[in-house]
């Protein structure tokens, strides 16, 4: 069964606190969200539905580095992604005084 399909069940963090119980039993049922301040912050969900969901995700391969990629034997084309540099350098021209 998809779990969009199944009831969400809503807990303030502290109903949540105060009958953990409660949210267990609706936890079999279907995702609890638990909210802090009127927004979702947590989802509890049965083990056994969060690894059919971890089972069910493809993994994701990390990328290689280029280094890797360069060093592979069996050649071909790859993917390399540029690292974003955030406030690490500036393309501003080097000043010589």
């Amino acid at each position: 069964m998809n779990i969009s399909t199944k009831p969400i069940t809503t807990f303030t963090s502290r109903e949540f606190n105060q009958d953990t119980a409660r949210a267990k039993r609706a936890a079999e049922k279907g995702p609890v969200f638990i909210t802090d301040r009127g927004e979702p912050a947590y989802v509890l969900m049965s083990i056994a539905e969060f690894r059919r969901l971890e089972h069910d995700e493809p993994k994701q391969e990390k990328p290689k580095s280029l280094a890797e990629a360069l060093a592979q034997k069996e050649g071909g084309d790859f993917d390399f992604e540029i690292p974003e540099f955030k406030d690490s350098f500036s393309l501003k021209p080097a000043e010589f005084d």
